[in-house]
């Protein structure tokens, strides 16, 4: 089966969703509250992505895999932590700017990374390589103009952007499990071959962002919602992004280096509905 013609539309469509749910006024946050969005974004586009490549380093993972790691690290949040923020009685409009502004500034600061990335790996010598003009192109007909046409029909039709959302928004996780169980099948030696060891690695990933993302916090004297909303977004890749640039013909072509995020759409949530879990019985 060929995936990519799954997973464009899929992305596409999350991402269109995800300008449904949002107005200008998200975007003015960092203005209202600069230290909760700074630590956030801090935390998600600087630090989790390094931790990424030095997790990957210190278990001296082969290329191709170093590569997938880091790539999920540099990846915007995903929708979803909205929802999660929603269940950890986090600060839903923190997350929401914060998965917002994130997806945009990751257009181009994952060129830089994963270019990194490569570099360090030396796969240019082996076939491997980052066209890095198609990846900002991909970046933003996949992702920034699906986001843009939801915001406007969001501030021009709001009402019909509240139905759409409705719809979209109940089949956006079941698109990810169809993604994820699609390339499992078409990668079952693979991934069946590197689960345990890659889990322990994606799950140490997911922990790391959790306990840097409030480190980040506590110097910034954040409140709890706060603290609690930027764990969950640090915590929260855009999994289908990831498999997307992995699997694309315009960028890497190579399903392998989708395998890391494929296991981080397993683990992420179930590390989170643990971390929800216990904040919930915190609470009570």
């Amino acid at each position: 089966m060929n995936t990519i013609v799954i997973v464009l539309p899929i992305l596409t469509l999350l991402m269109f969703d995800l300008g449904l749910t949002l107005c200008v006024a998200d975007f003015k946050l960092v203005f209202q509250r600069p230290k909760s969005v700074i630590a956030g974004l801090l935390g998600q586009i600087i630090v989790l992505p390094a931790f990424a490549f030095l997790l990957a380093w210190l278990f001296h993972l082969e290329a191709l895999f170093f590569i997938g790691v880091v790539l999920i690290a540099c990846c915007p949040g995903g929708s979803s932590s909205n929802v999660f923020s929603k269940l950890a009685h986090g600060d839903v409009a923190l997350s929401v700017s914060l998965t917002a502004l994130s997806s945009i500034i990751t257009l181009f600061t994952i060129p830089i990374i994963l270019n990194m990335a490569v570099t360090f790996t030396g796969t240019e010598q082996g076939g491997v390589h980052l066209p890095v003009g198609n990846l900002i192109v991909q970046n933003i007909l996949l992702m920034l103009l699906p986001i843009m046409i939801g915001i406007f029909i969001n501030h021009r039709f709001h009402n019909a952007a509240l139905k759409m959302d409705k719809i979209l928004s109940k089949i956006a996780f079941p698109a990810i499990i169809l993604l994820a169980t699609i390339f499992y099948l078409n990668n079952t030696e693979a991934i069946s071959k590197n689960f345990t060891s890659m889990g322990v690695i994606i799950t140490i990933l997911i922990i790391g962002a959790i306990v840097s993302a409030r480190l980040i916090a506590w110097p910034m004297h954040l409140n709890d919602k706060e603290t609690r909303t930027i764990t969950i977004e640090v915590g929260m890749q855009n999994a289908a992004q990831a498999i997307t640039i992995a699997s694309s013909p315009f960028v890497f072509n190579n399903e392998t280096i989708a395998v890391p995020a494929i296991i981080y759409s397993l683990m992420m949530n179930v590390v989170l509905i643990i971390y929800v879990v216990v904040l919930r019985q915190f609470r009570k």
